[in-house]
């Protein structure tokens, strides 16, 4: 079974936009039927009334994409072969399930072989398709299924977009969102409320992630009703970003220390390029270039935030204040520690890496994710540390991010 979820808890958006008045566009059409309440409160299924969907096999999926195709689109991936779909399925399995049925996000399901694999595993899916070209068949079978599928014309990485007032479909608010699906908030500390299956967008990928790191670490959008865990399909490069160590100078980055501190992550699988379909009219796979770091796959990576993440010092009020830190130090990998302490408060850097036990001579490449925590921690506490060592550079990058 998919591992279970208890009763969901979602919504939110990015902080400091007002709540937009907007009715949820459900399957495509604006008003459409009354949402259901408390998804994924159902009593479990007895495993002898699994569904039995028949799934496309790879030709019939392909066909289907090259069918829908537009002039032009976005570049998506899909999973088009049973076999990696069933693959896919189990790495998601995390043991015995417990309680309410598990409730599943599916991002750009295209032809559904993965949504189908996953019905037939008794998961609860909500289908978040942004292109209205597979929509009529994933709502043909939403309406075969009796409430075991949602379907809706979403794309969940344009929710809450930057701005303030109405919004068009498939760009949607978070909060209207997932008040339609009957989805609630849960404490952080509970156990994880949703999970979200889908590949990030390949040109927007390392924005996506800063995207994620920002939201998380503020506990808005989606991260405001719970620790929502993430299961996406993510290059093979940024996936070494993501879990690189200290001393791995290519590959440790700002983002390492960021993902690390906030999440478990997880690798749950890796498939070639090969092994997935694209929406180019030209059968391209669209293999993004890479100097530097393997990329010869994609990565499934589960990233479950951690329980502890806003205990100590770190708040929702000062993360981004450690946020920029990060950033700051890992700017020049080869850097002295010391030196961007004393640029900050001088002559202070010695006295607070003697507390921590850190060595005086450590570059800021070597630093771990844990130590970086500790170090802001002790700098929050500290009188020779003041925040406003931060606050321009904090108020700069905030206006040149550009999701």
């Amino acid at each position: 079974m998919l591992g279970a979820l208890p009763s969901p808890g979602l919504t939110g958006r990015f902080p400091g936009l007002a709540a937009a008045a907007l009715r949820p566009f459900l399957c495509g059409f604006p008003g459409g039927r009354a949402p259901r309440r408390g998804l994924g409160q159902e009593p479990r299924q007895h495993p002898d009334s699994r569904l039995q969907l028949r799934l496309p096999e790879a030709a019939e999926a392909a066909r289907l994409v090259l069918e829908r195709a537009r002039p032009s689109p976005p570049l998506r991936r899909f999973i088009a072969c049973p076999d990696l779909a069933r693959a896919v399925r189990t790495s998601l399995e995390c043991g015995p399930a417990r309680g309410p049925e598990p409730v599943v996000l599916e991002c750009e399901p295209g032809p559904g072989v993965l949504t189908r694999m996953l019905l037939n595993a008794g998961a609860r899916v909500v289908a978040l398709e942004s292109d209205r070209a597979f929509l009529p068949d994933l709502q043909s079978l939403e309406n075969s299924l009796h409430g075991q599928l949602e379907v809706v014309y979403c794309d969940f990485f344009r929710l809450d977009p930057l701005g303030c007032g109405s919004v068009k479909p498939p760009a949607m608010y978070s909060e209207k969102l997932f008040e339609n699906l009957g989805i609630l908030a849960v404490p952080w500390t509970a156990d994880v409320p949703v999970k979200i299956i889908g590949f990030l967008p390949q040109k927007k990928e390392r924005n996506s992630l800063w995207k994620f790191i920002f939201v998380m670490y503020e506990r808005s959008s989606i991260y405001r009703y719970g620790r929502i865990e993430l299961n996406m399909f993510v290059s093979e490069k940024e996936y070494k970003v993501l879990t690189a160590k200290p001393g791995e100078l290519r590959s440790y980055q700002a983002l390492s220390v960021l993902w690390q501190t906030a999440c478990e992550i997880q690798l749950l699988h890796m498939e070639p390029w090969s092994s997935f379909l694209t929406n180019s009219k030209t059968r391209g796979l669209a293999i993004p270039k890479s100097m530097l770091l393997p990329n010869d796959h994609l990565c499934l990576v589960r990233m479950t935030p951690r329980r502890n993440l806003f205990t100590g010092g770190m708040t929702t009020t000062n993360s981004s204040t450690f946020i920029h830190m990060v950033k700051q130090c890992l700017t020049k990998r080869k850097s002295k520690l010391i030196d961007k302490l004393n640029s900050w408060s001088p002559d202070s850097g010695s006295k607070l890496l003697r507390e921590l036990e850190i060595p005086e001579n450590i570059i800021t490449g070597n630093l771990y994710p844990e130590e970086y925590r500790r170090l802001f921690e002790a700098m929050e506490l500290s009188k020779e540390f003041s925040q406003s060592w931060l606050y321009d550079e904090v108020l700069e990058n905030n206006r040149n991010i550009n999701f």
